[in-house]
């Protein structure tokens, strides 16, 4: 019962629950409370399916004749029976090979983003032009010109580059069309992605979306965290230099394409962006709400089952 338990929860928290929650609407309005529920979901599934196929495979270890674990090979063939002592083996294997999947991914992911942002960010410090106060207009507050590089593209744009040596970048062109106040909205969204490492939350759902196998992965989690954490700079933005300047620094910057591994300001998700700043602000009712139910997708769960199986478990080997 707790691996059906489990296979269950694990099965609605990675199909059903994010295709649900990847088409609601209120996230726009609490971003980040909408973030930690994705992460709790998504921490939720991977332990549940853990759980499932650990809970599976822990029948290698059930009582035999005399009342204690049947441990060895032999053992486990003679009370379970060649079938199902195999599938219980295969079972265990799986879990085993998710979980390497996963400790690569993470890494291989980490590893290649990294390097990708170094080879651009010397790039960047060898074309690009460092900040000097004549490159940006006088009420833009110095704070947000630390570490930035000047690009000579007429085409406005945009992003920067996580990491212990972050850069924010900018166009000519972004210079030349935007105004004081938008430029600082840019600037702004731009340090409030490197201030609170937003690309560390993009790395996590970037590694479990690619551990998994193209037919089982859904690529809902990933879609929503990119666009929340752009939701959460906007806001930053506009705490600086309001909505009006955000908007149309977004607008400007729309169709600019940024390398792979930076955050950028604009991008595909800008027309969606521009329109929430239209819209209602942020509730904190919908996030006091995200919250709970973030904590409701851990605790219960573990309560309701973990804890139950881990004590079957501890009363099994101690028999």
């Amino acid at each position: 019962m707790s691996a059906l338990a489990f296979t269950i929860v694990a099965l609605l928290l990675s199909g059903p629950m994010p295709a649900m929650l990847a088409r609601a609407t209120w996230p726009m309005r609490a971003p980040r409370a909408a973030i930690v529920l994705w992460q709790s979901i998504a921490l939720a599934a991977v332990l549940s399916a853990f759980s499932a196929g650990i809970s599976i495979a822990s029948r290698l270890f059930e009582p035999g004749p005399d009342g204690r674990p049947t441990a060895t090979l032999t053992g486990g063939i003679a009370t379970l029976g060649w079938p199902l002592w195999g599938a219980y083996v295969v079972v265990l294997a799986l879990t085993l090979t998710i979980g390497v999947r996963l400790i690569g991914a993470v890494i291989n992911v980490a590893i290649a983003t990294r390097r990708r942002r170094a080879r651009h960010r010397t790039l960047v410090d060898l074309v690009g032009a460092s900040h000097h106060p004549a490159h940006l207009p006088a009420p833009c507050p110095a704070p947000l010109a630390g570490g930035l590089r000047i690009l000579d593209v007429a085409e406005p744009l945009a992003y920067c580059l996580p990491g212990v040596r972050s850069r924010v970048v900018l166009s000519e062109g972004a210079l030349n069309t935007l105004s004081a106040s938008e430029i600082t909205a840019i600037l702004t969204h731009e340090r409030a992605h490197l201030r609170a490492r937003h690309d560390l939350v993009l790395e996590m759902f970037t590694a479990v979306h690619a551990a998994f196998p193209r037919w089982v992965r859904s690529a809902h989690a990933l879609h929503a965290v990119r666009l929340l954490i752009e939701l959460l700079a906007d806001d930053a933005a506009v705490r600086s230099a309001g909505p009006t300047p955000l908007a149309r620094a977004l607008v400007a910057c729309a169709s600019a394409r940024a390398p792979r591994g930076a955050l950028a300001a604009g991008g595909p998700t800008a027309v969606i962006r521009v329109r929430r700043l239209a819209g209602r602000p942020n509730s904190r009712i919908l996030a006091a709400g995200a919250y709970g139910a973030a904590a409701g997708v851990l605790v219960i769960p573990t309560l309701a089952l973990a804890v139950p199986w881990l004590t079957e478990l501890h009363r099994l080997f101690i028999a």
